[in-house]
């Protein structure tokens, strides 16, 4: 069993599970400095809350998979908003109208990182420049 080295290779591990579910309009907000919750949030959309679902369910075998033991998954009954924390990463997956409605993306004045791209050798910290 493969344990994430670091917050990068979990981004790139919780990344390719919801690419490989046609995860749609997915995106990493750097967190660092400016909250002690995560590093990273991720935020994709689902096509219907049964996407969502097997998004869910996917994502938290995926992470079980690589040695997290604490994922503790919120609004999975209903699935129009579901929150996965997988410890140094939050992910939330919508449906799409939900998550035009709460725009989280707009509320943590984001700076967007592509997670595919996310490597040992890739800078994706955020600087005080990027955040006014």
């Amino acid at each position: 069993m493969e344990r994430p080295r670091d917050c990068n290779h979990l981004l790139k591990i919780i990344h390719n599970s919801l690419e490989s579910n046609k995860a749609n309009d997915l995106v990493a907000i750097n967190l660092e400095g400016k909250t002690s919750l995560a590093d990273y949030m991720i935020i994709a959309s689902g096509t219907s809350s049964r996407h969502i679902s097997a998004m869910t369910e996917h994502l938290r075998r995926d992470l079980r998979g690589v040695g997290l033991k604490r994922i503790r998954v919120e609004g999975d009954q209903h699935c129009d908003w579901v929150l996965v924390d997988a410890g140094d990463i939050i992910v939330h997956l919508f449906r799409p109208e939900v998550r035009d409605f709460y725009r989280l993306e707009r509320l943590w004045d984001h700076t967007f990182d592509d997670p595919s791209a996310c490597s040992k050798n890739t800078s994706t910290s955020l600087d005080s420049s990027q955040t006014h």
